[in-house]
């Protein structure tokens, strides 16, 4: 005997007349944090919205595929490195985060031994490795990145929230110079995870 809803219908028939315009969708996109040592792989945009910024590799999520496909996916297309695990973070969804639209982002960090080459493609304009300096004081956390001539640098207020299910954090750009979107909190999360890189 199978099981009806309240409008006596089977799964099959309720999923037959299902109509998914009822409920908005979000883009979903999925972004990686690689690291090697002390130093975090970014890639220069090379499209809009954030024209010329940096950013971490990541992209949109194909419907055929994880977000975690996805992170390595963008992650090989716009550095040409592939062969990551990558290690969930975090999701970002705050409003307005994206100026296409309603977009949630999914964060995956991995760690690599040793440095690969790396050199840009499909939209990237560029993919360096940028050596990380952070500072911590209090909640307020300055990140600088430095590869060659370029230096970016982020003032990141973390509020720590612990709970059972371990620490989280409230994280809230007060500075960006350089870095795209809202991906300086999202460098900042990934360097949390790894208290070396505070000082």
């Amino acid at each position: 005997m199978q099981n009806l809803d309240k409008n006596g219908l089977t799964e099959d028939e309720y999923i037959a007349k299902y109509d998914p315009s009822r409920y908005p969708h979000p883009a979903l996109t999925a972004d990686l944090a690689l690291l090697c040592g002390g130093e975090l792989l970014m890639i220069r945009r090379g499209g809009h919205p954030c024209l010329g910024m940096w950013a971490l590799p990541g992209g949109f999520v194909n419907p055929d595929e994880t977000v975690e496909t996805a992170a390595a996916r963008e992650l090989a297309e716009e550095t040409g490195v592939s062969g990551i695990t990558p290690t969930l973070l975090g999701v970002f969804s705050r409003p307005g985060r994206d100026r296409r639209g309603w977009t949630a982002s999914t964060l995956f960090g991995a760690r690599v031994e040793l440095k690969p080459a790396a050199h840009a493609a499909d939209d990237a304009r560029d993919a360096r490795w940028f050596a990380i300096d952070g500072k911590r004081e209090g909640e307020i956390l300055r990140i600088t990145l430095v590869s060659g001539d370029v230096i970016l640098r982020a003032e990141v207020e973390a509020a720590a929230h612990i709970s059972s299910f371990g620490c989280d954090w409230t994280l809230t750009t007060r500075a960006s110079e350089g870095i795209a979107f809202d991906h300086a909190e999202m460098i900042a999360l990934t360097l949390l995870r790894d208290v070396k890189y505070f000082h």
